[in-house]
């Protein structure tokens, strides 16, 4: 009589292993220790105090010198002191790709693959007879040599007019994207550690530009009193400042950037909890950090006029939950007839996406 085998589950088993799944776990940390190798080992070592992460086989300092010699950090020889490599970065902009993005359901949008036949770099598996006009670069000599034996025979070769096919290329456009980053002190303000959530989003959208598409070209503002220019390497590393929230900088030099980029397509990306507090006014700041005030407000939302005349949309990550901070991402994104994905603290995997020039909205998971 057939029946059913029970044997005993080891959830390692066909599974991660134990430095792969510590691998996660020390990912994660970092982002949150903003990239301090030994602090991050030093929740680790905590969480496995109180977990039991490792037993007798493997313990942390297995996983410690595997880290090391797997090429995911590097110790100071003087002082002993650990940092983590240019690997640990990626790897880290890696998994908080697949973690906002993961769980997306796949869609042609968002892809700059466009409609129309072009110069490009995608090769149309389709071909068409000769035309006047077309370069000799799209002459299929393939398919054009075999017509001419198909109709003028193989005794010799006779290439004419009709025997050409062309095989076009579609053409693909380029983006120059500037990425803005809040970090303001009202990131970690009330106790909410807004700045973890804006730093995998920013490593997850850097990711997905650089690696799906390569000839784009990505910039990375950090703005609070002041905007300033950093490196996608240096995101790992961002801390809150003491900083207000100078929302209008952050956009003046987007838009200077963009200005000098010379693709055709541009567009701005801003991760931030929605509270501009700061103006500039020639040497002196203009500061107001209770509520929403009027006039930082109002050049906001001028910029954002600007930014749609100029044909530059912009699409806002908003990294809290208060209502009257989405409402005012609303009035910014519905100016710029841009994108708003309103984001919850504790679920990044989910968002709730309005597209202001059309006027969808729906939930993203």
């Amino acid at each position: 009589m057939p029946g059913f085998h029970f044997s005993l589950f080891d959830p390692r088993e066909g599974g991660k292993t134990r430095f792969e799944q510590l691998l996660d776990l020390f990912m994660q940390l970092l982002t949150y220790t903003s990239g301090d190798a030994a602090e991050a080992l030093n929740w680790l070592t905590q969480l496995d105090q109180q977990y039991q992460l490792t037993d007798d086989e493997y313990g942390m300092g297995d996983f410690i010198e595997d880290l090391r010699e797997k090429g995911f950090i590097d110790e100071n020889p003087e002082n002993g002191a650990f940092k983590i490599t240019p690997k640990t970065e990626k790897g880290i902009r890696k998994r908080s790709l697949e973690e906002i993005f993961g769980k997306l359901k796949k869609s042609r949008k968002g892809n700059h693959q466009t409609h129309k036949p072009g110069q490009g770099d995608e090769i149309n598996p389709e071909t068409r007879p000769f035309q006047f006009g077309d370069r000799i670069e799209q002459i299929d000599f393939v398919n054009s040599i075999r017509n001419a034996q198909i109709n003028h025979g193989i005794d010799q070769l006779n290439l004419n007019e009709e025997d050409l096919e062309i095989r076009e290329t579609d053409f693909k456009s380029q983006t120059s994207t500037v990425l803005m980053i809040d970090i303001s002190h009202s990131m970690i303000l009330y106790g909410e550690d807004r700045i973890t959530p804006a730093k995998k989003v920013a490593m997850a959208l850097s990711e997905l530009i650089t690696t799906k598409y390569p000839k784009d070209t990505l910039d990375i503002v950090v703005f609070g009193n002041d905007a300033w220019p950093i490196e996608i390497k240096d995101i790992p590393y961002l801390q809150v400042g003491p900083y207000h929230t100078n929302t209008v900088a952050g956009l003046e030099l987007a838009m200077d950037i963009l200005r000098r980029r010379k693709n055709p397509n541009k567009q701005i990306f801003m991760i931030t909890d929605g509270k501009p507090t700061c103006l500039k006014i020639g040497k002196r700041y203009y500061k107001n950090a209770f509520g929403l005030d009027r006039r930082i407000i109002n050049r906001c939302i001028n910029l954002a006029a600007q930014c749609k005349k100029l044909k530059i949309p912009i699409t806002t990550f908003m990294i809290a939950t208060d209502p009257y901070l989405q409402r005012f991402v609303t009035e910014f994104t519905e100016t710029n007839h841009g994108k708003a994905f309103f984001a919850s603290l504790d679920n990044l995997g989910s968002f709730i996406f309005r597209d202001f020039e059309s006027g969808k909205r729906k939930s993203v998971f």
